[in-house]
């Protein structure tokens, strides 16, 4: 008896050891990033899921997003948002999102093609690239967060590093010098803002800077009677000519007055036709950031007065009447128009910027969470 149950009791630590080594394997493969898929995304599989295929998404289709019900414009020194350290860069529409200013940029592995897009979020002590107490000169209040309450900043010290390659580091002259008479433009919701405003931050090392100059009336970025703010902001370091541009468009569809007559119209929201502003300015624009997502909801339909439309009709299409396969259609219908595009602008890259985390808790935007 004495001999079986000790021969019991060194089975049972022998198992314990060998599941102690299986997961030691496990995580060490984990951290290899052996189990990162690396298959390159294309354009075609830019679908977002329906609610019910993804647990990931937020079913909820009425006001009850990050964001006011009314679709207000941008104010007028904007705000960064803070770091997101769990998703990677925006997925390319078209074109190659590598060599746009004509760097080297990084090498490529021996084995691999480089792919920014995959990869993993490191910790870098150099980082922030700019202090979050400073560049107040382009970063709003209420959108930096070293001027809130939270404690836990590590978030702050990560850099983006793709699996088969290095990224240059970046250097805010460098970067202008790259960018050497190119235009670089933001279009979407307050996400393209926040990043905007980061963009500035960084290409001005967080630094005040006089010399750069507010070309926004360029691109009719000017306050219209009765309007609080203009519906988007440029400016110019005219060191290297690079243009850095915001335009809102909240759900990137194509917005036009049913009656321009009645300052009570509703609007067509046309969901095949891309923002006016991206149509007239595509010429001049070398990098385009699109984004959309938060303000797809039934509550800021209503309260924008926005009518669906395609084909320059009312929708009559039920396989696109829900709002997720609204903004699914009106997604695919840019990448569309823009891969259409691409001839007549080789110079041309853009980016998709999927929908941003919800950064609230201890309740949403309209019930009391704080950032």
């Amino acid at each position: 008896m004495r001999l079986r149950s000790i021969n019991g009791l060194r089975c049972k630590q022998l198992k314990l050891v060998l599941l102690a080594f299986f997961i030691m394997f496990i995580l060490w493969k984990w951290e290899e990033g052996t189990y990162y898929n690396t298959e390159d995304i294309h354009p075609d599989s830019l679908v977002v899921s329906h609610p019910a295929n993804s647990k990931f998404v937020d079913q909820r289709t009425s006001s009850d997003e990050d964001f006011p019900s009314v679709d207000s414009l941008p104010q007028p020194v904007v705000k960064v948002g803070k770091q997101v350290t769990g998703a990677p860069p925006p997925v390319p529409l078209v074109g190659v999102p590598a060599n746009v200013g004509g760097e080297q940029g990084a090498s490529p592995s021996k084995s691999k093609e480089c792919n920014h897009r995959n990869g993993r979020w490191v910790p870098d002590k150099r980082r922030p690239l700019y202090s979050g107490f400073g560049c107040k000169q382009w970063l709003s209040e209420s959108w930096s967060c070293r001027l809130t309450q939270r404690t836990d900043f590590d978030y702050e010290q990560f850099r983006w590093q793709p699996e088969a390659c290095d990224m240059p580091e970046f250097e805010a002259s460098q970067f202008l010098m790259r960018m050497q008479g190119k235009t670089i433009a933001y279009v979407g919701d307050s996400l393209g803002r926040q990043m905007f405003q980061s963009m500035m931050c960084m290409a001005t090392a967080g630094e005040e800077r006089a010399d750069v100059e507010d070309v926004g009336a360029e691109y009719g970025f000017v306050l219209a009677p009765g309007a609080k703010r203009p519906d988007g902001w440029a400016y110019r370091f005219p060191s290297t000519n690079t243009t850095i541009l915001y335009h809102w468009s909240s759900t990137l569809c194509d917005l036009e007055p049913l009656n321009p007559s009645d300052p009570a119209t509703s609007y067509a929201m046309h969901l095949d036709r891309p923002p006016a502003f991206v149509r007239d300015n595509l010429h001049r624009i070398h990098v385009l950031v699109l984004n959309t997502g938060h303000h797809w909801n039934r509550g800021k339909l209503r309260a924008n007065k926005w009518e669906m439309y395609v084909g320059g009709s009312p929708n009559r299409n039920k396989n696109i009447a829900a709002i997720w396969k609204a903004k699914n259609f009106t997604i695919h219908s840019v990448v569309k128009w823009l891969d259409a595009q691409l001839p007549r602008h080789p110079h041309l890259k853009a980016f998709y910027r999927s929908i941003s985390p919800r950064p609230f808790f201890n309740g949403d935007w309209d019930t009391g969470g704080p950032l």
